[in-house]
């Protein structure tokens, strides 16, 4: 038995409205949005490839001499279906932006980065910013696990 004046207190569980709990209001919509279809620009491509988790993209900066962030995020191999031509796409993680797209060719070599298992680093033209650009890139992934590849 408690002696104290303090009124009994309710759970808060038992006092707070349910999420679900319909409260009758209605509220009717200030803008009219109407249905996009959106282009990811590889509805002509089959992937070959995906890298999924994390990966980070660095580009050679030769004026200043270091190695700088492009992003972070998916990388694919995708085969045009008609051309035949596959093209490197990476995008970052949060706002799907593309950080790397060019062609693979026959002629690239890709080559492990300074002993790193875990990245590597290859020559391409690269049109991620909308120009076309002779760019050296290294790629790092946070895991040689294979769990990150699937077709």
């Amino acid at each position: 038995m408690s002696s104290s004046t303090e009124p009994e207190r309710k759970d808060e569980e038992e006092t707070a409205p349910h999420d679900d709990e319909d409260t009758g209001a209605q509220v009717a919509p200030i803008v009219k949005l109407e249905k996009v279809t959106v282009s990811t620009g590889e509805e002509e491509e089959d992937p070959i490839l995906d890298l999924y988790g994390k990966a980070k993209l660095y580009r050679y900066d030769k004026e200043g001499n270091q190695w700088k962030e492009r992003g972070a995020g998916t990388v694919k191999l995708l085969k045009h279906k008609e051309s035949g031509k596959v093209r490197l796409v990476m995008r970052q993680s949060k706002t799907l932006k593309i950080c790397a797209n060019h062609l693979v060719h026959s002629t690239m070599t890709v080559q492990e980065h300074s002993g790193n298992e875990k990245s590597c680093v290859w020559h391409a033209s690269d049109f991620a910013d909308g120009e076309l650009k002779e760019e050296l890139f290294c790629i790092r992934f946070a895991s040689i696990e294979s769990e990150y590849f699937s077709v």
